[in-house]
C-alpha cells in the first residue's frame, strides 16, 4: 500500500510517502512561508524521487488540525481534491496526535500543544500502551495554566512537545518542576512520517465529511455569533 501523508496545519510543512508501512521518503521544512505555494511542488518532487505516480497511491492521510486556520484548510483541500480525483480513501488525523508520536518511547503522559495566543493553547494528553496511542486528556483550547493544573493533579511525569515550547517553557518549569520533561528542540516538530503511521489503520472517511478540527471558532465567526446573540437579546 502506497500512502501520501500531508501536514500543513502549523508552520511546519511535512510530506511523507510510505510503502507497506515503511517510510520511503520524507520532507520537512520549518519556515514562515506560504504552504499553498510550496505544498504541491513538494509532493511532486518527493514522488518523482521515489518513482511513484499519483495513480500508484492507495491512501492519503492529512493532519486536520488544530493549528493555523489557513494551514489546516490548505492541507485538507489538497488532500481531499487529490483523493477525489484519484478515487482513493482519505483520512484525517489530529495534529496534536501526530506531534505526540515524538514522545512514543516516553513512559508517562505526553502533552503536545500549539500556541493559540493570549495564554491559550491547543492541547491534549496522550500515552502509548502496547505500542498504541491512547488519549488520556481530551483535546481542548484552554489556558495553559489550566492545562498545567490538570497535569499537576495527575502527579505523573509529563513530556511537553511543541514548536512553541519557548513561549511556555518557564511557566511549565515553574508549575510542574521535576515532573516536567522538555526535550531538545528537534523533538518539538511534527513529522509527516508519524502522520502516515498514525492514519495507516484508521477507517477512511467520506471526502465530504472530513472537516477541520479547529477546536474553536475562527475569531471572525465567534464575533459574528456573539453579535447575533446580543442582537436577539435586544429584540
Amino acid at each position: 500500500m502506497n500512502i501520501l501523508a500531508i501536514d500543513t496545519s502549523n508552520q511546519v510543512l511535512g510530506v511523507a510517502l510510505l510503502k507497506n508501512g515503511e517510510i520511503i521518503a520524507e520532507l520537512t521544512t520549518n519556515l514562515t512561508k506560504n504552504h499553498s505555494v510550496r505544498l504541491m511542488p513538494a509532493v511532486e518532487s518527493l514522488m518523482h524521487q521515489v518513482s511513484i505516480q499519483p495513480e500508484d497511491l492507495d491512501r492519503i492521510i492529512v493532519a486536520k488540525g488544530p493549528g493555523s486556520y489557513t494551514g489546516v484548510r490548505i492541507g485538507l483541500s489538497t488532500a481531499k481534491t487529490m483523493a477525489w480525483a484519484l478515487q482513493i480513501p482519505v483520512v484525517g488525523v489530529s495534529s496534536l496526535e501526530v506531534l505526540a508520536y515524538q514522545g512514543k518511547f516516553f513512559n508517562g503522559i505526553i502533552c503536545p500543544f500549539f500556541d493559540a495566543r493570549r495564554g491559550l493553547v491547543f492541547t491534549g494528553g496522550y500515552q502509548f500502551n502496547d505500542n498504541k496511542i491512547e488519549k488520556v486528556i481530551e483535546e481542548e483550547n484552554l489556558l495553559m495554566t489550566s492545562m498545567l493544573d490538570k497535569l499537576k493533579k495527575q502527579g505523573e511525569k509529563v513530556v511537553f512537545l511543541s514548536p512553541d515550547i519557548h513561549e511556555f517553557k518557564e511557566l511549565i518549569k515553574e508549575e510542574l518542576g521535576e515532573l516536567a520533561i522538555i526535550p531538545e528542540s528537534v523533538y518539538h516538530l511534527p513529522k509527516a512520517s508519524h502522520l502516515g503511521l498514525a492514519g495507516m489503520n484508521i477507517e477512511s472517511e467520506s471526502i465530504h465529511e472530513l472537516v477541520p478540527n479547529y477546536l474553536r471558532l475562527a475569531e471572525a465567526e465567534a464575533n459574528w455569533q456573539k453579535s447575533q446573540k446580543e442582537h436577539q437579546a435586544n429584540e
